[in-house]
């Protein structure tokens, strides 16, 4: 099974971005925990980020017939993009829709996911964990997909 990650924009300042909101842990730090988580789960992942929607775009036409599922964090896309979004739909490889931050805490603005009632599921307001409980949660979806 071949999971893609994908990291929208500003999620390359992790560290240094606004611990109090998104923690301190690296982008670096949160793909090498989930590589081993991946190990641990017996699938393979993939990273990609960008701060570009049409990279993200690109990158999710990209993963149609190569990868099994998706984890996404759209970050501030997850709010504006219905390119990003017909994307996925485009491409129906299942995902998830993660998040740093409870984003339902935050700015009104930021309670509305263009992606939501797409995904399989979604997970927020865990810091890094979000990650980890995201790829475990998809595995598992895909696990039971396929009997």
């Amino acid at each position: 099974m071949r999971i893609l990650v994908l990291h929208g924009p500003n999620l390359n300042l992790l560290g240094t971005r606004e611990p109090g909101t998104y923690g301190a842990e690296t982008l670096a730090a949160i793909q090498g925990s989930l590589r081993e988580l991946a190990g641990e789960l017996g699938v393979e992942v993939e990273f990609f980020q960008s701060n570009s929607e049409g990279a993200l775009v690109d990158a999710v036409q990209a993963a149609y017939g190569r990868f099994d599922g998706i984890v996404a964090n759209p970050a501030a896309y997850t709010h504006t993009s219905i390119a990003l979004r017909d994307a996925l739909l485009a491409v129906a490889v299942p995902f998830v829709e993660v998040h740093l931050s409870n984003v339902h805490a935050r700015e009104p603005f930021r309670h509305r996911s263009l992606l939501a009632d797409a995904a399989l599921g979604t997970v927020a307001g865990f810091g890094a964990d979000s990650y980890r409980l995201g790829l475990r949660g998809l595995v598992a979806a895909l696990a039971l997909e396929r009997g």
